[in-house]
């Protein structure tokens, strides 16, 4: 008889919801699929503006402001995750996949408790109302990539329903925004885990060889260059 006991279980991509002032955790998402595919994009903070500032050029750049960053890069996720209650036949799931959609719709939603009291304060003739704070949301991808995120994106493309009309299958599209220490205040337990998360890329890139000029086809000399 075959056995499968020493076959890795494999890590599962998520959402951890963490409590704003304390940082602890108080809800965690597990993806029931791995996305096949993952979208980046890192837009670089230049301190120059765009354009070029020198002979021949027509931008209103700064060009000592060339080689500077004013600000770490913004970095955006997409992927498409898949949710399907007919792979889960050992679970009940009498509401389909309602509650799975739910729990990710909130992410982008106060709760209703929440608007009240905004609506109550309103009434009492509160002049400033601060705006709903939601939880510290993390994104995990292994342990490499755990970061402070926002989302961006939620679009819901439900394929399949049971005979009372509950969604058991759906595509979702997520798109989210890395956090940095440009959007969260000192201290902030966001904060201190986008260091974390930028310390790790630093480690990372640490980690990779480097190449040498010859593999490049240079030399030295054919790079050199003199500052008078």
């Amino acid at each position: 008889m075959t056995r499968y006991a020493d076959i890795p279980k494999p890590i599962r991509s998520g959402i951890v919801l963490l409590d704003p002032e304390r940082g602890t955790p108080q809800r965690i998402i597990v993806l029931q699929f791995n996305p096949d595919t993952l979208e980046r994009s890192l837009s670089p903070q230049s301190a120059g503006g765009s354009g070029d500032s020198g002979g021949g050029g027509s931008g209103s750049g700064d060009r000592n402001e060339a080689l500077r960053l004013k600000g770490p890069a913004q970095e955006t996720w997409k992927f498409t995750a898949e949710i399907d209650a007919t792979d889960q036949f050992e679970i009940a799931a009498p509401d389909g996949i309602h509650p799975q959609l739910a729990v990710l719709e909130m992410l982008v939603q106060p709760t209703s408790a929440q608007l009240r009291e905004a609506s109550r304060l309103s009434k009492k003739g509160t002049i400033e109302i601060s705006p709903i704070e939601m939880p510290l949301t993390l994104f995990t991808w292994g342990s490499k990539r755990v970061m402070p995120v926002r989302l961006t994106e939620l679009s819901i493309n439900e394929s399949a329903f049971d005979v009372n009309l509950n969604p058991i299958r759906a595509s979702l599209s997520i798109g989210l925004k890395v956090l940095t220490v440009s959007d969260l205040p000192l201290g902030h337990p966001g904060a201190e885990l986008y260091y974390a998360h930028l310390a790790q890329k630093e480690r990372l890139a640490g980690a990779a060889r480097t190449a040498g000029l010859g593999s490049l086809g240079l030399r030295p000399g054919d790079i050199a260059v003199g500052r008078g």
